[in-house]
């Protein structure tokens, strides 16, 4: 996928510091350009086809796909999904059975991805999450209170171009990237951190129809 790129305190230039994190920025950015819309579009179809065979109904947009595959490439390689931020049942995790604590699902205080110094949020939400999409990684990487499961101080949110969420029949309420654009300036003084935001764009081949929820192609 094609993407852009803002640097919310020269995010990039910082994640480009020191070798060993250029190259782990490297990597998260190798790997959302390697999904393609061949990629995209057989997945999306695929699962309509196991839903429809079920039962069930077609998802109404390309969000879960993307999230997907972004999870099917980046475990391999090392990142952890749904991280706890804190540690402790009193902020989500579930009590220790057998000495091993569980994960709960319903728990807001986690990172879909971290590696290390990095972090992960695709933040394909309502639109009034954004500031908490913005906030969360911020609270990860900076020293709190409470006793932290991990500390990541490198976030990379995701999250859709207004042309995606249009192309993609995203739900008219999701949080566009220009819309989170807007949110960096009055939220400034507490996004403390660096953070790079990646807005991905559209397919160019096809987009999925509102109506029928089916894969219309494009022609050029």
């Amino acid at each position: 996928m094609e993407y852009q790129l803002h640097s919310h305190r020269h995010a990039e230039a910082v994640m480009r510091s020191e070798q060993s994190s250029a190259r782990k920025l490297d990597e998260v950015l190798q790997i959302i350009r390697g999904i393609s819309d061949s990629d995209l579009r057989t997945s999306f179809e695929a699962k309509a086809k196991r839903k429809t065979a079920a039962g069930k109904k077609v998802d109404k947009s390309l969000a879960a796909v993307i999230n997907e595959l972004l999870r099917n490439r980046l475990s391999p390689k090392g990142w952890k999904t749904e991280s706890p931020i804190f540690k402790g049942a009193e902020y989500g995790d579930l009590p220790k059975k057998g000495g091993v604590a569980g994960k709960n699902p319903k728990n807001p205080w986690r990172l879909d991805f971290a590696n290390g110094s990095y972090s992960i949020e695709v933040a394909f939400n309502h639109g009034e999450a954004i500031p908490w999409n913005l906030l969360k990684p911020v609270i990860a990487g900076e020293l709190n209170h409470v006793e932290k499961a991990i500390q990541p101080e490198l976030p990379v949110v995701v999250c859709a171009t207004s042309d995606l969420k249009s192309k993609g029949n995203f739900d008219s309420a999701v949080g566009e990237y220009e819309k989170f654009l807007k949110y960096l300036k009055p939220l400034r003084n507490f996004l403390t951190i660096p953070i790079l935001i990646v807005g991905l764009e559209a397919p160019k081949s096809f987009r999925i129809d509102p109506k029928t929820r089916r894969v219309v192609s494009i022609s050029n």
